[in-house]
């Protein structure tokens, strides 16, 4: 038995490693924290229960059967955010570039069917490449299964997606079809194909940036709805945010006491919206001048 508990705490610190401390040094040398360290300053400290830490990809083609790690690439479990109870997966860079398997799909769908089963949000940390293409379609099916659960709980429970990483394929669909889109700068982007592939097949020269950068979501395609300087901001945005929203379509959001009467004047009102209908105004200085305690 002794040996057996000390096979099973092996195991537990090669999952924690992810591809090991190389990767996790690259992944640092970037700007970028691991999935595990998103997930530690996202909940409340000793919260998160993971699911499936030790489950492995069971691909046997294009010698896949050498490079198996615990975990499969993707983090996933629940915990809280203060009070309230969340559901979360992170995908792991380290691990064949966050790339998605048929395991690692699997995971992140039995978060998410859980999430809705208990009524509570689920929050998705997105660091991946997209499908694992050694897969072929069994990959492409697990996205099919994660797209069939984004549009079941559209409108049951809040999803919110951050991308933290360079996202192509399957890894921005998902989170396009989610409530909130959060990006961080020079380290999120969201590519339907990235740089290269644009460039063998349409021979333009197009950066990161330019092509599914913060400054085009943000600006142009509106699929992203906050951008953060860094992981840690991130990741403190998705906090915040989850104190805005009710936990399901069957709660009512969190109710904060003000001082601010009802009775106050707004006399800015008077001058904000033009005679003209043709002139525009800023229609978020007149919600401030609105809403409660601004």
């Amino acid at each position: 038995m002794k040996e057996l508990i000390n096979n099973l705490e092996e195991l537990n610190r090669k999952a924690e490693k992810g591809g090991g401390d190389a990767r996790i040094e690259k992944q640092h040398s970037v700007g970028k924290l691991t999935a595990r360290e998103r997930i530690d300053l996202l909940l409340e400290k000793g919260s998160f229960i993971e699911l499936d830490k030790l489950v492995t990809h069971r691909c046997t083609d294009f010698g896949m059967e050498k490079q198996k790690f615990a975990g499969d690439g993707v983090v996933t479990g629940y915990g809280m955010i203060g009070k309230r109870l969340v559901y979360v997966f992170a995908q792991d860079f380290t691990v064949f570039g966050g790339a998605l398997s048929e395991t690692h799909a699997k995971k992140i769908c039995k978060v998410m069917d859980m999430a809705m089963q208990m009524g509570a949000p689920i929050i998705g940390l997105n660091d991946s490449g997209g499908a694992r293409i050694q897969e072929g379609v069994r990959s492409l099916a697990g996205y099919a299964e994660i797209f069939l659960r984004n549009s079941m709980a559209s409108g049951v429970i809040p999803q919110i997606s951050a991308i933290m990483g360079p996202c192509a394929g399957g890894a921005v669909y998902s989170p396009a079809l989610t409530d909130f889109i959060l990006m961080v700068k020079n380290s999120g982007y969201m590519f339907i194909t990235g740089p290269d592939v644009v460039r063998s097949v349409t021979q333009e020269e197009v950066t990161k940036e330019e092509l599914g950068g913060v400054g085009v979501h943000m600006t142009k395609s509106g699929v992203a709805h906050l951008s953060a300087e860094n992981d840690i901001e991130c990741i403190n945005y998705i906090r915040e945010l989850i104190s805005y929203l009710p936990g399901n379509n069957m709660e009512e959001p969190p109710f904060v006491a003000t001082n601010d009467s009802p009775t106050r004047l707004t006399p800015e009102l008077a001058n904000l919206i033009p005679t003209n209908p043709n002139q525009p105004y800023n229609i978020k200085e007149m919600i401030e001048a609105v809403a409660d305690d601004k």
